[in-house]
């Protein structure tokens, strides 16, 4: 199964007027409704991974979207 049927990307901005925001993108597992796995990141780098994740979540079965992008979690 494609990973956008088992997941879904949410994005969420911090304060718009903080040069230095920290936003927040987490991958959200449909069937638990659990959080399998979230970034922090700068305001400028959250288009570019939000992009990513999304072309992954269109091209990747579920378990190899999990597996590729798990080693990128902070803290793995």
């Amino acid at each position: 199964m494609k990973a956008n049927r088992a997941y879904e990307l949410i994005v969420t901005k911090g304060n718009r007027l903080d040069l230095n925001r920290i936003d927040h993108l987490e991958i959200l597992e449909l069937d638990s409704g659990e959080v399998v796995l979230f970034w922090d990141t700068l305001r400028n780098q959250t288009g570019k991974l939000a992009r990513a994740l999304k072309r992954d979540l269109a091209q990747l079965e579920g378990d190899a979207f999990v597996a590729k992008w798990r080693r990128y979690e902070p803290g793995t």
